[in-house]
């Protein structure tokens, strides 16, 4: 097939977006207990009455005692899974909890979440410490084993069919996990399973891995605001109620051929300067990849694109098209076009001409209110990017721009991991062995990613 492809989809994030009931996170600390990981369905509508809340936005019922027990001295006990080894200890955390957690108190994800949680959605793991430096989830398979005990297995089953049975349309399931640890292991058997129950929904797994910290960020949960927003932004195409794209059709759309893996980009805040229209702003990147990578594989400048599914929320709809006086030529092509999405369509084939792209155009920028973190401060209230903006000035929502691309980068970095996976001599490392680690099974995966990088080199996009 040959030429381009383009879908464009407008809408705004208030029209009823589809409500994703949680991941695959990383442990959950609850005082100063052992630490475990929080499990729930994602991309589902709920319809049942709401849940109740708490001080510790857990969403725990005070009044059942199977959820545990609320102390006379203000600590609530969260009953947990047993680990088979005599009485379990049960976690605790005081009450109440700060509004908005100071940056000092923020050891790990759930300090700063405002969702609230059904005690449903955890899944405690008692067997492994979430830090210190002994007894820790450090391998593969050490997390995959824990999901081959029927305990934990079993207990996961019973809160996924909790959810999916409120589901009026399950879409599919969004699994984040840890790459460089045992929670990879964990992420890869939950992944399995549902594979094995849910056969023909999509699965979308994003691997978080410890990184550099971008402009402004000194801490890793404001990294992991960075990495919350792009997700919020390319997620977007099979959240909204409007969009015809479903996860499995994007699914399909960038794993073609093979192809299980896409990388990802954003440019947080998008920028449009005050007078400025979208076309001036997307001419100044000029020939250039806009999008600054997220992903572990280096600029994108060089590389073939193969598929992309392309976000851009948050611009108001008078600065979509140029506004130029009635005679004067336009600039580019891109000035002559009459509506944003056609805008957007036209310059993402101007850069990859003849890829398959899903491209979406959103009014709702993306919130950055408290307890999101201090970042941006050269932005308006609205998003709109100033040159002097007063120093600590307040911002709420900025606009962005995030993409998912399936593209010829992949090849070297799954080679170059592949070769230094071959050099590691794992009967050094006695977590990976007491796992059950075989030779042979390690050889037979290698190969399997040796080929999966070959996908990724030359090759056609779906419309060659």
């Amino acid at each position: 097939m040959a030429g381009e492809a383009h879908h464009t989809q407008r809408g705004t994030l208030s029209q009823e977006p589809l409500s994703p009931r949680l991941s695959e996170c990383r442990g959950l600390r609850l005082g100063e207990q052992k630490g475990g990981y929080a499990v729930w369905p994602a991309n589902s509508r709920r319809t049942k009455q709401p849940l109740p809340l708490n001080c510790l936005e857990l969403n725990v019922d005070f009044s059942d005692p199977s959820q545990g027990v609320l102390s006379s001295d203000g600590v609530w006990r969260v009953k947990s899974i047993p680990n088979g080894k005599g009485s379990s200890p049960l976690p605790t955390a005081t009450t109440p909890k700060p509004l908005i957690p100071t940056e000092a108190s923020i050891r790990v994800w759930s300090d700063f979440l405002r969702v609230h949680l059904h005690p449903r959605s955890i899944c405690m793991i008692q067997k492994y410490n979430h830090d210190g430096e002994a007894g820790r989830l450090e391998a593969f398979g050490q997390g995959e084993s824990v999901l081959k005990e029927p305990k934990y297995q079993e207990e996961l089953e019973d809160r996924l069919h909790f959810y999916v049975e409120e589901c009026d349309y399950l879409q599919g399931f969004q699994i984040l996990c840890d790459l460089h640890d045992g929670f990879s292991g964990v992420g890869a058997k939950a992944a399995e399973l549902l594979q094995d129950e849910y056969s023909g929904r999509g699965i979308i797994t994003w691997g978080l891995l410890p990184g550099p910290y971008h402009r402004g960020a000194t801490l890793p949960f404001h990294c992991s605001a960075i990495l919350a927003t792009a997700l919020d932004t390319v997620t977007v195409p099979y959240r909204l109620c409007s969009s015809p794209v479903s996860m499995v059709h994007l699914a399909d759309m960038l794993s073609f051929c093979g192809k299980k893996v896409v990388t990802a980009g954003a440019i947080i805040p998008f920028p449009l300067a005050p007078g400025q229209s979208l076309p001036d702003s997307l001419m100044q990147f000029g020939g250039a990849t806009p999008w600054t990578p997220l992903s572990a594989c280096g600029e994108p400048s060089g590389t073939r694109c193969f598929a992309q599914s392309v976000v851009l929320r948050g611009i108001d709809r008078a600065c979509h098209t140029s506004q130029l006086t009635p005679g004067t030529p336009p600039p580019s092509a891109l000035h002559a076009c009459t509506t944003g999405e056609e805008i957007l369509a036209q310059y993402l084939q101007q850069q990859q001409p003849g890829v398959m792209s899903s491209s979406h155009l959103l009014l709702t920028p993306c919130r950055v209110a408290p307890p999101y973190p201090h970042l941006f401060s050269s932005c308006s209230p609205p998003g709109m990017v100033l040159d002097g903006s007063p120093k600590g000035a307040a911002v709420e929502s900025i606009p962005v721009f995030g993409a998912l691309c399936s593209s010829s980068s992949l090849h070297q970095t799954l080679e170059a991991l592949a070769r230094d996976l071959t050099k590691l001599d794992l009967r050094r490392w006695a977590s990976f062995m007491d796992a059950g680690v075989e030779h042979d099974d390690v050889a037979e995966l290698l190969q399997e990613l040796q080929s999966l990088a070959q996908c990724y080199q030359g090759g056609d996009s779906l419309v060659d």
